[in-house]
């Protein structure tokens, strides 16, 4: 098997808030490196991660792929970092990144030297829900998907979906996302601290949502089974659920960049999502904090779970409420048990070290 890549030029959509801008942060910084050189560039000029990527080695290279003038201008200049750095592998992440290295690598003169690697982040997105841009850059992947020399996916779910969609890699795998499990751990002086900055009583069930508001994620399922909970809390974390409806048993805590210090003060981690997800970060998150998880049947929710938690039909805010009603009411002995075997099935099964691992064993094998 090959060394590990010399360089690595990652090329993504964009470093704003999201799993998959987060997941890939935590590829490229997680010790002890992923290769030896390793340059992010975001086609848009988005500044979430930039800070943590740079602390860690990483270079980052910001374009503006907003305006025609940016892509065309923004494409000339990555296919001259390509072909400066000559790197070993191209990684694209997202669709308009996975294009954008497939573009760039061939202006750049290097196609047949260096390694082309796309990455799929979702699983059933349904497009008619967003623009027609990202339907056509979509359209454009699925008819070049033959070109890379691997496409990854973040879930079973997600590969699926692209091959029905007409996918046609020469190789695929997929590589589930990876947690940070020391990051992401129960902490019970960081519960109590929390509860007391929010007012929340001890004894009280709380159930965590973490997730941008966006069509995808369904806070309306969600907030409708809340509705129906009175004596159960919710902790709403991502950005734009600060201009939610208010309610009386819901905390609308907006982005918050202290979300692992958040999650252990919650009892489970719901997600509600009702198309596109593949690999849910937030949950699996919430899960390493020792927080059972209730989640809807999209994308790999039911593998991150297992039996650990509950996983409910989309868009049933009754099926969620009575999931959340029927783990809440377990005897505190069994909930502490079922706590402790959340987190395990993180660990054994989606560390961030074995994702890296994976990604590692990919680039050495092409």
């Amino acid at each position: 098997m090959k060394p590990r890549p010399r360089t690595l030029i990652c090329v993504t959509t964009g470093l704003g808030v999201g799993g998959a801008e987060a997941m890939l942060t935590r590829l490229v910084t997680h010790p002890p490196g992923i290769a030896d050189e390793v340059i992010v560039v975001s086609l848009r000029p988005e500044d979430d991660h930039v800070e943590r990527l740079r602390a860690a080695g990483v270079a980052v290279v910001q374009l503006d792929f907003r305006r025609a003038s940016g892509i065309a201008s923004g494409l000339t200049q990555l296919a001259k970092l390509i072909a400066d750095r000559r790197p070993d592998v191209v990684q694209g992440w997202m669709y308009h990144g996975d294009l954008a290295a497939l573009a760039a690598l061939i202006l750049s003169g290097r196609r047949r030297r260096t390694r082309l690697v796309w990455g799929v982040r979702c699983s059933d997105m349904e497009l008619r829900r967003y623009g027609r841009g990202l339907r056509a850059v979509v359209k454009t992947c699925t008819l070049l998907s033959g070109w890379p020399d691997a496409v990854t996916a973040n879930s079973a779910a997600g590969l699926k979906f692209h091959l029905e969609l007409g996918y046609r890699p020469r190789r695929a795998e997929v590589i589930p996302n990876g947690i940070d499990v020391e990051e992401f751990r129960p902490d019970l002086a960081g519960r109590k601290a929390v509860r007391s900055e929010l007012g929340i009583d001890d004894a009280a069930t709380v159930i965590a949502h973490v997730a941008r508001v966006d069509p995808m994620k369904d806070h309306g399922t969600f907030l409708a089974a809340m509705a129906q909970l009175p004596d159960v809390h919710a902790l709403l974390i991502g950005a734009g659920t600060e201009n939610l409806a208010t309610s009386c048993n819901v905390f609308r805590l907006g982005r918050r960049r202290d979300v692992a210090r958040l999650l252990p003060a919650a009892d489970f981690i719901a997600s509600s999502s009702r198309f596109g997800e593949g690999f849910s970060n937030a949950l699996a998150e919430g899960m390493a904090c020792g927080l059972p998880g209730i989640a809807t049947e999209v994308g790999d929710a039911r593998l991150i779970v297992g039996e650990t938690g509950m996983v409910v039909p989309c868009e049933d805010a009754p099926a969620m409420a009575a999931a959340i009603k029927t783990l809440a009411e377990e005897p505190m002995t069994a909930r502490a048990a079922r706590a402790a075997k959340a987190r395990m099935r993180i660990v054994e099964n989606f560390a961030l070290s074995a994702a890296v691992e994976r990604f590692a064993a990919l680039y050495a094998s092409l």
